[in-house]
């Protein structure tokens, strides 16, 4: 029976052919086995993460390695035509090649993760997805070549031939082209990092990714936009997690009655009111508060503070401007508004005066009768 012919194989040949794939299944099952039960705990109780790296590297291109092998040796216990052993030879050229360079590019990404992930405050690099996602992307190209070379493709005419027709292609990718050298750009310039809230041009959102071709932003309306890099690399950004405080200016108007004593009076309360407010500098050079200008209807007291890094900037603005209002109101300090006046007299005219605050325009209009 097993001498029987199936497909011009003998049944014995497929027989020895399915054992060796189910051979290289077992095994892959039990070094599984053996690193999660031995190796993985062994790595993981040792200080130095060289170990743990070189095995997440092996276990999955290993396995692949070790299926590839009983498939390799299986095909090669039956008989097929020249033709397609040449295809199948060819074929695993290649997959080789791809595997070692899985290895390679599971390898470096560890040794990134590991070694330069962190800052040297200990923090994780924000910027490491983009270092390591460029790294893979270069180790994938050199191993697509030597894979195509290996298996007798001439490189120099491949390019060559592409080339030819590489104006056109520019032409057409040039967009392409433009995101990669931006997101290179934000890569060495690191004008930002994944996690900070930038301002580009008038759009302000916090940064949740940087890919090859563009950048992505969620935005306070909690909806994500991707921005091209070229356009970032090109307009002017402003990376607002860095900053140290946040800049506040108030503009405050006093009524025209307001004394002199009183003004200086409140320029003092204004000094004094970050001590109260949690998150606000209060600091000396950091609080500004000066008697700027006389406008049409106030006395105007241009006030500067700061909110520390940590504060949420709307929550402390709301209770700075709480504080300044009850402040003021307990002084007596009354806020400026345009007003108008008008004056009735028992005589032919009506004399209509329009108070401003720094004076008084008089309008005077005829009437038909004195008691009007």
């Amino acid at each position: 029976m097993l001498e029987q012919q199936l497909w011009g194989n003998t049944l014995e040949a497929w027989g020895i052919s399915i054992l060796f794939i189910v051979g290289a299944v077992v095994i892959v099952k039990l070094f599984s086995f053996l690193g999660r039960k031995v190796l993985n705990p062994f790595i993981s109780r040792t200080r130095n993460k060289l170990d743990d790296v070189i095995f997440y590297s092996l276990e999955a291109p290993v396995k692949f390695a070790v299926i590839l092998l009983g498939i390799w040796i299986a095909i090669h216990k039956l008989v097929y035509p020249d033709s397609f052993m040449k295809i199948v030879d060819s074929t695993y050229k290649i997959l080789i090649v791809l595997n070692f360079t899985w290895i390679l590019a599971r390898l470096s990404g560890g040794l990134l993760q590991v070694y330069w992930g962190h800052r040297a405050d200990g923090n994780i690099s924000k910027m490491m997805p983009v270092i390591k996602r460029s790294v893979l992307v270069v180790i994938w190209i050199i191993g697509f070549v030597m894979a195509l070379s290996n298996v007798g493709v001439n490189i120099s005419a491949l390019l060559g031939t592409l080339g030819i027709g590489g104006i056109a292609f520019a032409l057409a990718a040039q967009d392409t082209v433009k995101n990669i050298f931006g997101a290179f750009t934000i890569f060495t310039d690191k004008p930002f990092s994944i996690g900070d809230t930038i301002r580009v041009d008038s759009f302000e959102g916090t940064v949740i990714d940087v890919g090859i071709r563009s950048t992505k932003i969620l935005g306070y309306d909690r909806r994500i936009t991707t921005l091209p890099n070229y356009k970032i690399t090109d307009a002017s950004i402003i990376n607002i997690t860095s900053e140290p405080m946040r800049r506040v200016l108030v503009k405050l108007g006093l009524t025209y009655d307001t004394t002199p004593e009183k003004m200086k009076e409140a320029l003092t309360i204004l000094r004094t009111i970050p001590e109260r407010v949690e998150n606000v500098s209060s600091a000396p050079s950091d609080i500004i508060a000066n008697f700027t200008d006389y406008t049409d209807s106030a006395l105007v007291i241009t006030y500067i503070y700061f909110i520390k890094k940590q504060g949420d900037i709307l929550k402390v603005t709301s209770d700075m401007n709480v504080e300044i209002l009850a402040a003021f109101n307990k002084a007596e300090l009354a806020f400026a508004f345009p007003t108008k006046t008008l004056y009735i007299h028992n005589d032919a005219t009506l004399e209509v005066t329009e108070e401003t605050g720094n004076g008084m325009e008089n309008k005077t209009m005829a009437t038909d009768s004195p008691d009007k």
